[in-house]
């Protein structure tokens, strides 16, 4: 059972071979710095929440609004209590948003929500009232100069501006720091990275802000695949914009604690990748090579082969052992094969999460001895991604609602800061 060795070894190469120039941008923010922002102009902006059965958490949303440094009197706060069954509408008209509900069984999903929201906003408010459109999860909390910063790099002329991803439950445990230091990572080691080098960043699920133009160009919000806000990204990308990213706008969310919950999660956005590279995959390569197009490459690599790729290491070993188990023929060839696939993988996502902890180290809000445990345990729960990649190929796939219930305000999430 050589081959299986082989396989495993063409596998690693190919996993260095497209992802090894992200292995770059780790150096760029030491390299680099950030432009100066222009002139500051104050924009006005509507916030779309799309709420299911949130009423534990969306006041607390609205709270960290209110407290901006922003002007209040230029945002506008919409709801739309999507299919609720609770008192999140309720709730969220008492907190001071405005707030329509939505009652579709057929058309499920944050896609179909957002796009209802903005048709009645368009209708109540048909003079063209806000330059930009906010989105956010009822989950998320503000730091105090979120919107101030998002609105420098909105001046700036940046069209759709996606900010710093942070954590509201990073220290629960090994599968919240897991998803939490991933979105860590990617706000500062891939998004930040593409500001610095002038190429786009990419939209990822909540905390982005975007201009009345791009959504009066589309028709409405219409990106309604299970990962719609990679959707969103790629047709823009596509359609020649530029994603920026806002380093200094900082947004808290709150992460999956069971593993059911975080592999239902994780399972959408791999069949929505999947779907997403079935209806925009030929378009995006064409505009890689007609317009010699980074941002086109970048995102190609970055959403597509790691999953497939991850797939067939998993489906390869798995049969490696089975047959190993019943032949007993070179069983320890192919133990010993992955052993060293997954002793290489461990110890590079390691290091990935070694610098993302150590840079992010204050913006991290747990006790120091959960994230230096979470250092170790991250490999393991990126491991977790290879049965998600396998089942995703064949499983049809729902939109489930994550349920949430981390009921706490800003000043409660920072109050762990300084713990040891």
């Amino acid at each position: 059972m050589k081959i299986i060795s082989f396989i495993n070894y063409i596998i690693a190469v190919l996993f260095f071979a497209c992802y090894s120039y992200q292995l770059l941008y780790i150096f760029v923010p030491f390299i680099r710095k950030n432009k100066p922002h222009g002139n500051t102009k104050l924009h006005r902006y509507a916030v779309l929440i799309a709420a299911r059965n949130e009423e534990a958490v969306i006041s607390h949303l609205i709270e960290s609004i209110h407290n901006q440094t922003y002007p209040s009197e230029l945002i506008k706060i919409f709801v739309v209590a999507d299919n609720c069954t609770d008192h999140t509408a309720s709730v969220a008209r008492a907190a001071g948003a405005v707030v329509w509900e939505r009652f579709n069984r057929l058309k499920i999903g944050k896609g179909y929500a957002i796009d209802f929201l903005l048709d009645r906003i368009g209708k109540a408010y048909p003079e063209r009232s806000f330059d930009g459109y906010f989105v956010f999860d009822a989950d998320n909390l503000l730091d105090e100069n979120y919107v101030w910063q998002m609105n420098q790099s909105f001046s700036d002329g940046y069209r759709i501006i996606t900010s710093y991803r942070n954590s509201k439950n990073y220290g629960t445990n090994w599968i919240s720091a897991g998803i939490s230091l991933w979105f860590l990572r990617e706000s500062q080691y891939l998004n930040r990275s593409r500001m610095l080098l002038g190429t786009s960043c990419t939209v990822s699920g909540t905390g982005f802000l975007f201009h009345r133009d791009i959504i009066e160009k589309s028709g409405g919000w219409k990106y309604f695949l299970l990962t719609e806000d990679i959707e969103f990204s790629i047709q823009n990308i596509i359609n020649g914009e530029k994603v920026a990213y806002c380093e200094s706008a900082l947004l808290y969310d709150e992460q999956p604690v069971r593993f059911s919950q975080s592999w239902n999660q994780r399972m959408r956005w791999a069949k929505g990748n999947i779907q997403v590279c079935q209806k925009y995959g030929v378009e995006l390569v064409k505009s890689l090579f007609r317009d010699k197009c980074f941002a086109c490459f970048d995102m190609t690599m970055t959403f597509f082969p790691g999953i497939i790729l991850a797939a067939i290491s998993g489906i390869i070993n798995l049969f490696g052992i089975s047959y190993g188990l019943l032949s007993n023929e070179n069983f320890m060839v192919i133990l010993q094969s992955i052993w060293e696939s997954t002793r290489n993988a461990y110890l590079m996502f390691f290091t990935i999460g070694v610098i993302t902890t150590v840079t992010e180290w204050k913006n991290i809000y747990c006790p120091a001895f959960k994230k230096i445990l979470y250092i170790f345990t991250f490999p393991l729960f990126m491991f977790t991604h290879i049965p998600i990649s396998v089942a995703a190929l064949f499983k049809k796939v729902e939109w489930k609602q994550i349920e949430h219930k981390e009921s706490v305000t800003l000043k409660e999430v920072r109050k762990v800061e300084n713990q040891i």
